[in-house]
């Protein structure tokens, strides 16, 4: 269900827009439709108030937390249930600077097929609609004060982008989250540059950069758009300056493939002087691939070094290391148990 679509809904019942927005507000905040000085026989048409109950739990089956895996590091990652059957992984993150993160899904799976990431491997099952997006913040605000939201789940926000659009408008208008503090992380789709910059909601953007090689960029990420490293920082760059907000280049770390002088060199190329932050992330193992995760000592003396030569650079470590908690993994340990399950014939 899209939120436009509840709105709808709504509507049908004799709601006005007001009275729409009360009731979403109520949701997305976690707030009691009798809080505060207003209650609901106060400002809700007589119909509204009566269907309440149901729409309450139309909105409350949207999704469902099927586990939970709490990290030394402060993080909680969420394997999400849908109302199909499907599941989509979410994490509050570990708190930074008083700000309580959550990286949010927008697909099930994920139609790019990054060679390194385990969400990639099963291919796109479905989009995740608007409304099933910001359940997945419901859901983390039960357990945790969350202002900030990061599209850096299963999936990419740009093959799904109206859904995303609205849900990042939506918590930007109704969710008390700054728009600075919404963070669309794409590939790299063309689309995404003439949208982004037309919402009333701009949220920042981070961009999955990754190497700075195109022929190597092509083969780590075989379904992404075509555009060069150099034309998608480019064309971030142009965002970042109109947004006001500077891009955050992820690059995974993954030990001998990009983590050699010539990519610093690289990097250094592409990002000296942009209005941006290289966020750099050691490489999450995933059992059954060969790609390795480079020391944190051998991380640390990159990001030291692009820092030195004029590149603002932040090393990170991926949320939930001591859970294998990869996005995707969860998801996919999950699927794997139900295939092995075996149901014996009648005596």
């Amino acid at each position: 269900m899209t939120i436009t679509e509840f709105r709808q809904r709504l509507r049908a019942l004799g709601a006005l827009p007001r009275h729409e927005d009360r009731v979403l507000r109520d949701w997305v905040n976690v707030r009691p439709h009798d809080a505060g000085r207003r209650r609901p026989e106060h400002f809700l048409p007589l119909s509204v108030r009566e269907a309440l109950p149901a729409l309450d739990a139309e909105l409350e089956s949207l999704a469902n937390v099927r586990s939970e895996h709490p990290a030394q590091d402060g993080s909680v990652r969420l394997l999400v249930g849908l109302a199909d059957g499907q599941t989509v992984e979410s994490v509050l993150l570990p708190e930074r600077d008083k700000t309580g993160g959550l990286c949010v899904s927008s697909q099930v799976g994920c139609a790019v097929g990054c060679l390194f990431c385990m969400t990639g491997r099963e291919g796109l099952i479905r989009q995740v609609k608007s409304a099933e997006i910001v359940a997945q913040l419901v859901l983390a605000r039960r357990r945790r004060p969350v202002n900030k939201i990061v599209f850096m789940g299963m999936g990419e926000p740009a093959h799904n982008l109206d859904d995303v659009l609205e849900a990042i408008e939506f918590m930007g208008s109704y969710g008390n989250i700054g728009h600075k503090n919404l963070v669309f992380s794409t590939v790299g789709d063309p689309r995404v540059f003439e949208r982004l910059p037309l919402g009333a909601v701009k949220p920042a953007l981070a961009l999955s950069l990754h190497t700075s090689k195109p022929a190597l960029r092509e083969q780590l990420l075989p379904r992404a758009p075509r555009l060069t490293p150099r034309e998608l920082v480019d064309a971030g760059e142009a965002y970042a300056r109109l947004s006001g907000y500077p891009v955050q280049y992820q690059w995974t770390l993954i030990e001998g493939v990009n983590d050699g002088e010539d990519e610093m060199e690289g990097i250094v190329e592409l990002l000296k002087g942009r209005y941006g932050v290289l966020n750099m992330i050691p490489y999450n193992a995933i059992p059954d691939l060969d790609f390795r995760r480079p020391t944190w000592e051998r991380a640390r003396e990159i990001a030291r070094k692009l820092h030195q030569r004029g590149v603002l650079t932040k090393l990170r470590d991926s949320a939930g290391q001591d859970v294998d908690g990869g996005c995707g993994q969860l998801r996919a340990r999950e699927a794997k148990g139900r295939r092995t399950i075996r149901v014996l014939p009648a005596a």
